[in-house]
């Protein structure tokens, strides 16, 4: 089961403001064909580099983007420079990764001394998978979304923190993005008094920087 063009194609414009306007040296890792990664050039005027692990959409994206690679990250990892990327773009690409928490722990030592990892990342608590799962007790793999078949993670605003802490990140900002519009997820954040707003969010953005030492994490949570 292959993936559609558009899934390459997309530009994700609504993860530039999480983006620091000062990054000059940005990393974009599933750069798809670097239609991101072409409007931080254009906004940003930054060099952007970026990788994938399809030859067909690094093709495309090595016309748009400073430098490409092609490949799986864990092992290109070596190839990167160190303390070069101020920010390190991670946009719905951590969740398919066999192992994301070595991947993780490898880009630090690519960041500046300020630099930042952002990613998105779906949410498996996303209500229509939650009533799903409870209420009709399916568990259906699709061709894109949260449910994406080539995901080999699933995550939530818990453990996407914990991931980050766990590996000595502290998390600037984690907030849900794509909101649904649908009535039914706010029933149980009404009878919850809020306690699972998170449901109603498709996917997280996060903005995590490496703790330094004797700083206490800064995490700022919003759901």
């Amino acid at each position: 089961m292959s993936k559609s063009n558009n899934y390459y194609q997309g530009n994700r414009s609504e993860m530039l403001r999480f983006i620091p306007s000062g990054s000059k040296k940005v990393l974009e890792i599933g750069c798809g064909e670097g239609n991101f990664g072409a409007l931080l050039k254009k906004e940003l005027n930054a060099e952007v580099w970026g990788v994938d692990y399809e030859p067909d959409r690094i093709t495309i994206a090595k016309n748009k983007l400073d430098k490409v690679f092609c490949g799986d990250v864990a092992i290109l990892l070596s190839q990167l420079p160190n303390n070069y990327f101020d920010t390190i773009v991670c946009n719905d690409v951590l969740e398919h990764l066999v192992d994301p928490y070595q991947v993780l722990k490898g880009l630090q030592e690519k960041l500046t001394s300020d630099g930042v990892v952002v990613s998105s990342i779906p949410n498996i608590r996303y209500f229509r998978n939650f009533y799903d799962l409870i209420f009709r007790k399916n568990w259906d793999y699709t061709e894109n979304g949260v449910m994406d078949f080539t995901h080999l993670r699933f995550f939530t605003i818990n453990s996407i923190r914990k991931m980050y802490e766990n590996l000595n990140y502290s998390v600037v900002k984690l907030e849900g993005i794509h909101p649904t519009k649908s009535l039914k997820a706010l029933i149980p954040v009404f009878l919850t008094f809020g306690y699972c707003s998170d449901i109603k969010y498709i996917q997280f953005a996060t903005v995590a920087k490496i703790k330094k030492a004797n700083t206490p994490s800064n995490e700022v949570k919003k759901a």
